[in-house]
């Protein structure tokens, strides 16, 4: 729910990103992600100079990543060594966690602050400290309260001191305002050489989008951390952590893919978030990229290895879909269809949020076939019969109504579907997309199967529209692209996703020439996950070198020091792609996992692995938390 953006500046932070909070202003003048209140960053004073960017010496961050937390050590002279570490809690979704502590190398007074800034982007800040008292603690709360940039929204943050001393000895706090946007609290205390002195600082956030009083939600939040105390607060996050590492991909042979494959996993699980009703942007909460807009990326591209990995994580990004239902059906009833259109770029209200510019927005219609597939996916993993019923079934039949209102009806064998952006973006405009056209066949044949299954009525056009849209190919045998494709570069995977995932194309000899074909026609500048699908494509069809190859482009040239995090394209700097982390992870899980989610649930196709790795072992995988194994060459 909290997203902490790292720094190399010492003791700062380079953002706090909330999930879920929108309001309208910025680019394209549509709904945007917004900042909270940077309420984990610190000043420190030592013996009256405070610590800035020049001062820290032997500065080394680790990102842990089996326990989410970031932590940074540096020297100050030869006079202290000063360590803190961020966590964004995960037991506690609005609570963050700044454990610190200094070693004295010479007798020095230190005065640590706390300190919560807005950001720009609010307005109408009001900032509050008080105190509670009781008979054994003292609280003192540093609060603050704002309104987001058209009103929409109140945020609400708070902040407390986490003492390690008894009640009576913690040292005397003071408040400072700075300015409207800033204020702060802080201590003094006097170390001797050779000591060590912790402390923590525990905050919270929210916003009316999440409860309708932020301001005081937020207080309690602190109230609550500070009485469970830093090392219990530390305890149960690492804990939350261990288990969702239950479920893991483990490579034997190859450290430098098992270290990718973990960073992966961890920033996926740190995006999303069971028993929510949220998806993540293709940049998750890693800041304010592509506005924290969801599009496919969830569906498509996020939504598989997290569904085999936790599918409690999947459920979330589907009752995020089921909830935007009646909106997506009005956007339908707007455009003269049927069913619901989802929106191509969607945001808290479930509207079409695409800046006006995009010609995505009104025509990249295969979202809507998008979701029904993930629901339907849920379906298959979890086997669960009456959350399809209750809510997935209503949505895969919507969207099955839409296609068969979309769809021309030219005569048999030619329900086009005209006039599209196609998942290649750089073919805007264009008729019969290959993978428009195949996500809608495969959206009407689930919402046949759903109903068989329910027993619910079977709409017979559903299945007549689907024998009768066209999949196209060029004289050559090769699956076209869309009518009138001439063979020009293309921005990512399009007809490739007809064999992964939609199984529209299985036979082995054309997924093969559709392979050689479009791999050779990617433009530069493709994002990170298309080589995944040429990844998985190449080890089902038993080439693993081909398959190293193209895995090796699915993540390396996108990679940015200091931590290895995901940029979108070779050579990018607008990390972290989550997108990509979910083609990656599909490449391992999929491709050379041999995964396959199928009516019956998960099973294990024949796959191959890198010539240098010795196994791969996928554990906790479905809703059985089962293992699958496979051995490389011997």
């Amino acid at each position: 729910m909290i997203g902490i953006v790292s720094s190399a500046d010492p003791l700062k932070c380079k953002t706090v990103v909330l999930n879920g909070a929108y309001d309208q202003y910025g680019r394209g003048m549509v709904s945007n992600f917004l900042q909270s209140f940077n309420l984990v960053d610190m000043y420190l004073d030592i013996d009256g100079h405070r610590i800035g960017e020049g001062d820290s010496k032997n500065m080394k961050q680790i990102l842990d990543m089996k326990h989410a937390n970031l932590n940074t050590t540096f020297d100050y002279q030869d006079k202290a060594t000063v360590s803190y570490t961020y966590y964004a809690l995960r037991n506690l979704p609005y609570n963050v966690l700044v454990d610190v502590t200094i070693t004295a190398k010479k007798d020095i007074q230190i005065i640590p602050a706390s300190v919560m800034q807005a950001p720009d982007e609010l307005r109408d800040v009001q900032n509050y400290y008080n105190q509670i008292d009781r008979p054994h603690v003292e609280i003192s709360l540093l609060s603050s309260v704002a309104k987001s940039p058209t009103g929409k929204l109140t945020f609400g943050s708070c902040t407390t001191f986490l003492f390690d001393e008894p009640h009576d000895s913690e040292p005397e706090l003071i408040h400072e305002m700075w300015d409207n946007n800033m204020h702060l609290l802080k201590f003094k205390k006097n170390l001797k050489a050779g000591t060590t002195y912790h402390f923590a600082i525990a905050g919270a956030s929210i916003t009316t989008a999440q409860h309708e009083d932020p301001f005081n939600e937020s207080q309690r939040y602190v109230i609550y951390a500070k009485l469970q105390g830093a090392k219990k607060l530390i305890q149960f996050h690492d804990e939350a952590w261990d288990k969702l590492w239950k479920s893991d991909i483990e490579i034997t042979g190859d450290a430098a893919s098992q270290r990718d494959v973990h960073s992966a996993m961890y920033h996926l699980y740190s995006f999303v978030r069971g028993g929510t009703a949220y998806s993540p942007s293709p940049m998750g909460l890693s800041g304010l990229g592509y506005n924290g807009h969801v599009f496919w990326d969830a569906e498509l591209w996020m939504f598989p290895p997290l569904l085999v990995l936790h599918p409690d994580m999947a459920k979330s990004m589907m009752e995020y879909r089921f909830e935007r239902l009646k909106e997506a059906e009005h956007n339908a009833f707007a455009h003269g269809y049927k069913g619901a259109m989802y929106p191509w770029e969607s945001a808290a209200s479930g509207n079409e949020e695409t800046p006006v510019w995009a010609l995505s927005g009104p025509f990249e219609h295969h979202i809507t076939a998008d979701v029904a597939i993930a629901a339907w996916n849920y379906f298959c993993v979890t086997q669960d019969t009456s959350w399809l019923r209750d809510k997935g079934f209503p949505m895969i039949k919507a969207c099955a109504d839409f296609w068969a209102s979309r769809v021309e009806r030219n005569g048999p064998g030619h329900y086009d579907i005209n006039n599209v952006v196609a998942a290649d973006e750089w073919a805007e405009n264009v008729d019969n997309n290959a993978f428009t056209n195949a996500a809608a066949k495969a959206n009407l044949q689930y919402a046949v199967w759903a109903a068989e299954i329910l027993h619910e009525p079977v709409d017979t056009d559903w299945l007549n529209v689907k024998n009768n849209i066209p999949i196209m190919k060029s004289a050559n045998g090769v699956t076209l692209e869309y009518a009138g494709y001439d063979g020009i570069k293309i921005k990512q995977a399009d007809v490739n996703l007809l064999a992964y995932p939609l199984k529209e194309i299985t036979d082995s000899a054309q997924i093969k020439k559709d392979l050689d074909y479009y791999e050779s026609r990617v433009g530069e500048g493709s994002p990170a996950m298309t080589h995944a699908i040429f990844t998985i494509l190449h080890a089902r069809l038993q080439e693993p070198e081909k398959a190293w190859k193209a895995f090796e482009e699915t993540y390396i040239p996108n990679k940015l020091p200091p931590f290895g995090v995901m940029a979108e394209t070779a050579g990018g700097t607008n990390p972290y792609f989550a997108t990509g982390a979910g083609g990656y992870l599909q490449a391992v899980l999929f491709g050379f996992g041999g995964l396959d989610i199928t009516r019956n649930g998960i099973v294990q196709l024949k796959s191959v692995l890198p010539k240098h790795w010795r196994s791969l072992r996928l554990t906790g995988i479905g809703k059985d938390k089962k293992t699958f194994v496979v051995n490389g060459l011997k």
